[in-house]
């Protein structure tokens, strides 16, 4: 059964990854014709902007791994610093049915962990060092489980794509709203102006916002699938469950490590600790309170 959920997750991530690049496509070329208005020329911001975000995307997308793990401060994670994690992925990796992945380790006590790449055989698995000096094995094997189960479902390939739609848009509304201040704010006649300038002023508005639900569409779902692939590989749920609990006790989340571009890699969003209805709401994880509550469950 566990093959076969597998399966279908893979199934469902690369469908997940075609919408997500058609979707990209689409926007960048209505964001391209905006900032063509502003600059006399609908053509060339269309063609300049599809062109730039798609050599973006492919150097991102080719590249991701080694970016992401810059991008938070990872180095690697060697067998003499920490044998017991370094094994820990090794077993892990061999139960799950994958390729042993790059390892990483980023300097902070905060309890956090993720991984990154484009395919089971490009993974990698980034740990914070605080997880590794507080979680127990068992603790431990599950947070590694949970990671590993993304790489063998691809989660990490739709996570990248959402990242890279994710830089982009936020670039490309800064830059939009940049362009119309500078151009002076100058006049034009006609309905159809004013509906583009109306356009443009939208796009820049809502392009982080859409940018946001692009993240949030992929990744409550994608944790609850996780949990339970971990479970599957280290056949003993309460490891992840104590290890999520602890993590859900960490009073210093990893939020200087992370950034809206990369907060919903992690197992646990690193700015957890924000309340209120819109933090809530825009979160790219489920409540680790539920997460627990499933995985005692199994």
């Amino acid at each position: 059964m566990a093959t076969l959920v597998s399966f279908d997750e893979i199934r469902k991530n690369n469908l997940r990854s075609a919408l997500l690049i058609g979707f990209f496509l689409v926007l960048m070329t209505l964001i391209g014709l905006a900032i063509g208005w502003v600059w006399d020329s609908l053509l060339f911001g269309a063609i300049l902007t599809l062109i730039a975000a798609s050599v973006y995307a492919l150097i991102a997308y080719m590249q991701g791994r080694t970016l992401i793990t810059k991008m938070v401060g990872a180095r690697e994670l060697t067998k003499n610093e920490f044998p017991h994690a370094y094994h820990a992925i090794e077993g892990m990796s061999l139960a799950a049915g994958i390729p042993t992945p790059k390892m990483y380790v980023i300097d902070t006590p905060a309890l956090n962990a993720f991984a990154t790449g484009r395919s089971p055989e490009d993974g990698a698995v980034v740990l914070t060092t605080g997880l590794i000096k507080t979680l127990n094995r068992q603790e431990l094997e599950g947070v590694i489980a949970h990671e590993l189960a993304h790489i063998r479902n691809y989660d990490i390939r739709v996570m990248m794509v959402a990242a890279v739609i994710t830089g982009i848009l936020l670039f490309l509304s800064q830059f939009l709203l940049r362009s119309m201040f500078f151009s002076g704010g100058r006049s034009r006649g006609g309905k159809g102006q004013a509906i583009l300038l109306l356009v443009a002023i939208v796009l820049a508005i809502l392009s982080p916002i859409i940018a946001e639900m692009i993240r949030l569409g992929i990744s409550r779902k994608r944790e609850y699938a996780a949990d339970a692939g971990a479970a599957v590989i280290t056949r003993y749920p309460p490891g992840l469950a104590g290890a999520l609990r602890k993590i859900a006790n960490d009073p210093k989340p990893a939020e200087r490590i992370a950034n809206q571009a990369t907060n919903h890699l992690f197992i646990s969003n690193p700015e957890r600790k924000k309340t209120g209805f819109w933090a809530r709401m825009f979160s790219t994880h489920p409540p680790i309170e539920e997460r627990i509550k499933r995985l005692e469950m199994m």
